[in-house]
């Protein structure tokens, strides 16, 4: 697989005019803030500038820094705004994988209305009535258990900040490694969450585009049959 050839590294799943496809790596930040860190909009537009001058990359969605997989950017404006209103009409499909402890139903709905507190970059559930409250809903299907842990296919309907990780820690299926939102985690960043699969419709040709990734082999995730198949 192509790689930027940048510190880190990122590998390229698909590129064209149009469109550039990366496997963001776990803890690695979206786009800058300001801790400085590296972040995938600097490193890929790094990328970008070897062969040509001041490059437009726009970033269609964002991962949590802890979260690794595919994600979708933009090489021109045009390429940009399709995109961006696919966003809005929910028609990109995302689909996620998550490892999870307790003891989740074989499949369900989740509903909540999150409010974001910027100052702790925590998210928390809150009271409909809250005006700051933003609906999340998001569906899941059971996989596979292994070990008391459990493989979910997670798909969001809405996209809020730190979703996934918020509405299932608040039903008691915290993610593995989540310290943030997980009770009695490992303080690490490199949680069992990953953004696996990706369709969208080519903001050019118009031509529906379908990806897949699987799931690194290391723990948690070599613990189940379907994720090493």
């Amino acid at each position: 697989m192509k790689q930027t050839r940048t510190q880190p590294d990122i590998p390229i799943v698909f590129e064209d005019d149009h469109l550039l496809l990366i496997q963001k790596p776990a803890n690695v930040l979206s786009q800058e803030d300001h801790t400085g860190d590296p972040d995938v909009v600097s490193l890929c537009k790094y990328y970008l500038s070897r062969s040509q001058k001041n490059p437009f990359l726009g970033l269609i969605h964002r991962l949590d820094r802890p979260v690794g997989g595919l994600m979708l950017l933009a090489k021109n404006p045009q390429a940009a705004n399709a995109l961006s209103q696919q966003i809005r009409d929910r028609t990109i499909q995302k689909t996620y994988w998550a490892v999870t402890s307790g003891a989740p139903p074989q499949n369900g709905v989740l509903t909540h209305h999150l409010q974001k507190d910027r100052d702790r970059n925590v998210v928390e559930v809150v009271a409909g009535n809250q005006k700051k409250g933003k609906k999340a809903i998001l569906s899941f299907a059971k996989m596979e258990e292994a070990n008391d842990l459990n493989l979910l296919s997670v798909h969001l309907q809405t996209g809020r900040p730190h979703q996934i990780r918020v509405q299932l820690a608040h039903k008691g299926y915290p993610i593995w490694g989540d310290y943030k939102y997980g009770k009695n985690q490992p303080d690490g960043r490199d949680i069992a969450l990953r953004a696996v699969e990706l369709t969208f419709k080519h903001p050019k040709l118009n031509q529906q585009m379908h990806f897949e990734l699987a799931p690194p082999n290391k723990e948690p995730w070599r613990r189940f049959s379907i994720a090493q198949s």
